[in-house]
């Protein structure tokens, strides 16, 4: 099945499959491909009516009756870090940042692995080969970076975290990041988050585009604790998520 955009672009639609983070639901998924000189464009386009970008697709759940994935972005430019986010700061000032071409390493996918049989055990994306990897981050027809963090107070310089970040006209769009899952007391997961709002920052640009918001899905819920914090609804377009209540 496809449908058109008002550019004309050919989107299509996936069969229906179980949903990752709803139990009992069914997930559908329009795409289209990134290709060509227009590739950016329609990427931009796409992303600010709420589709994500993977690999050389872009695509939108489309599930019926059933619009509980929204995408998310912070307003990078309006974001203050509140005390929590300031100690996470601190804790990781021996953490140096450096932003790399997209290109994977066998140091970056030992990573990766050991994040996901830590974190998400079970899941479709645990069976990747090294292979699969570097389609992930090399597969890409737009301005994409790897940011690599590495703990600088150990002689090794171990890599404890990496993101996968698409650069936008109006910002930085995390693609898909992962962390050292032994130093949880770190929040590296944070970490980067707030690393990209303050890239952002001084590139002069506004947003960081998060990807997709669950509601109900307990994985999701880190998102909604940075603020302001804008939705995407639809032909409303974005707009301003009010802050969770203070514990």
């Amino acid at each position: 099945m496809t449908e058109h955009t008002p550019e004309n672009t050919q989107l299509f639609l996936t069969a229906a499959m179980p949903c990752p983070y709803l139990d009992g639901r069914m997930e559908r998924k329009l795409f289209t491909h990134l290709t060509g000189r227009r590739a950016a464009t329609l990427h931009h386009l796409l992303s600010d009516n709420g589709f994500r970008r993977s690999q050389n697709l872009i695509y939108r759940p489309a599930c019926d009756g059933c619009n509980a994935c929204q995408s998310v972005r912070i307003v990078a430019t309006e974001f203050e870090a509140p005390a929590r986010y300031r100690r996470v700061l601190a804790a990781n000032r021996d953490i140096s940042v450096e932003v790399c071409a997209p290109r994977a390493t066998a140091e970056q996918y030992a990573l990766f692995k050991r994040y996901l049989d830590a974190r998400h055990s079970g899941g479709g994306m645990t069976q990747m080969t090294f292979v699969d990897y570097e389609y992930m981050v090399e597969d890409t027809p737009v301005q994409t970076v790897l940011v690599e963090y590495r703990l600088a107070s150990d002689p090794g310089r171990p890599l404890v975290a990496v993101a996968l970040t698409d650069v936008m006209p109006d910002g930085l769009s995390m693609v898909y990041s992962f962390y050292d899952p032994e130093l949880g007391r770190r929040g590296l997961g944070n970490l980067l988050i707030l690393d990209h709002i303050q890239q952002v920052k001084l590139a002069g640009l506004r947003y960081v585009y998060l990807g997709y918001w669950v509601k109900d899905s307990p994985k999701m819920s880190y998102k909604v604790r940075f603020h302001p914090l804008e939705v995407q609804r639809g032909p409303l377009g974005w707009r301003r998520m009010d802050p969770p209540p203070v514990a």
